[in-house]
């Protein structure tokens, strides 16, 4: 049996739509098989939510009196990049605050403006400006906030990474500090951060549905995938069953951040790192034919994760990886590492990532959600 785009699209709009989460998919197939998981479900649903460093927004803060074309701007202190048109700025979640009055600047920063933003939180705009004849204005001070904000986007380049790395660190006496949270000397703990079976990718590992144009549920709104995402590389090694070794695709995310939602857009603080942003992201799986549901099925325990060592430089692989484990045993709490017992630390949320593919599974089930078939694929 096969389906169609437009026949499950169909189904949505007439309320006849059968939904299930990730998690629940993979619990059905195992109870009564994956084939006849596929003849009962038309769509799966998934979710993630997890600091995502290549983050940021685009934002048109409309023309002032006198007009400017921006140099350089700071909102409430974090840099934003000017170099585009005239009032166009973008901020980087990962940007640090220059200066300002929460805290020491490296507190905060873009990931805790975009979340004051959708909170709807007032801002302070500061500006130079070029001193043109068509734009004359030299500086603005001011205060915004979101809705009088003429446009504002998030555009995310690599977001949803399909699986990642495991960070442990074996220097013997030094804590490391990275970007995925503080790693203890000696091993003492292990760093992971994904949502394993209910990862997006990890449920489409061969790009089939996701691809460039597919609609997603992201920070609350809705969002698209605008390209592959930096950094996208589908040519990692894979299991007999599809799923990549590590690290492989990535998503460039775009939406409006005018229907986000701070529940699902959070500003992260990574101690002796920096700072980013927490990013909910959702996508909706149609079952087209029994391999789909296969791969929607996906558990975590067959979903394999590198170990590397992260005690010196951002490692190469080469040399770094001191072994393999499973999301099961990631999510359990400790694993099994070199003839130790090692505790998990997650920097994903997996309470979030399973209420995103609630969230968005009730979104199909209203019709508030149709399928997008990808005008291209992620290659």
């Amino acid at each position: 049996m096969m389906r169609s785009w437009e026949g499950i699209n169909e189904r949505i709009d007439s309320g006849r739509v059968t939904v299930v989460t990730a998690e629940e998919m993979t619990e059905m197939s195992a109870s009564i098989g994956v084939a006849e998981a596929f003849r009962r479900v038309d769509v799966v649903t998934t979710g993630t939510f997890s600091p995502m460093c290549s983050s940021g927004v685009l934002l048109n803060t409309g023309h002032h009196s006198p007009r400017l074309n921006y140099r350089r701007a700071w909102l409430n202190g974090v840099p934003a990049y000017s170099g585009l048109a005239a009032v166009d700025l973008y901020v980087g979640a990962t940007a640090r605050r220059e200066s300002g009055d929460r805290g020491e600047g490296g507190e905060y920063g873009g990931g805790h403006l975009i979340e004051d933003l959708v909170a709807g939180r007032q801002v302070r705009l500061t500006a130079e400006g070029h001193g043109t004849d068509c734009y004359p204005g030299r500086a603005v001070e001011k205060i915004i906030g979101l809705q009088e904000l003429r446009d504002a986007f998030l555009v995310n380049p690599r977001n949803c990474y399909q699986n990642y790395n495991v960070a442990v660190n074996r220097s013997k006496e030094r804590t490391v500090h990275t970007y995925m949270g503080p790693l203890l000397p000696d091993m003492r703990n292990a760093s992971y951060s994904s949502a394993g079976q209910l990862s997006p990718l990890m449920n489409d590992p061969e790009y089939r549905t996701i691809g460039i144009g597919s609609r997603v549920f992201l920070g609350g709104g809705i969002g698209y995938v605008s390209f592959r995402g930096t950094q996208h590389d589908p040519s990692v090694r894979r299991t007999e069953g599809g799923i990549p070794e590590g690290g492989a695709g990535t998503l460039f995310l775009t939406g409006d951040l005018k229907g986000m939602s701070r529940e699902f857009l959070r500003g992260v603080r990574i101690p002796g790192y920096g700072v980013s942003l927490a990013v909910g992201v959702g996508t909706a799986i149609p079952l087209l034919d029994e391999e789909m549901a296969r791969c929607a099925s996906v558990s975590d325990r067959e979903i394999p994760a590198p170990v590397v060592d992260y005690s010196g430089d951002y490692p190469e692989m080469n040399g770094r990886i001191v072994g393999t484990t499973d999301y099961a045993a990631l999510r359990s709490g400790e694993i099994s590492l070199l003839n130790r017992r090692v505790r998990t630390v997650p920097l994903s949320s997996y309470p979030m990532a399973r209420r995103i593919a609630l969230k968005l599974r009730s979104m199909v089930e209203q019709g508030l959600f149709r399928l997008c078939r990808p005008s291209a694929p992620l290659e």
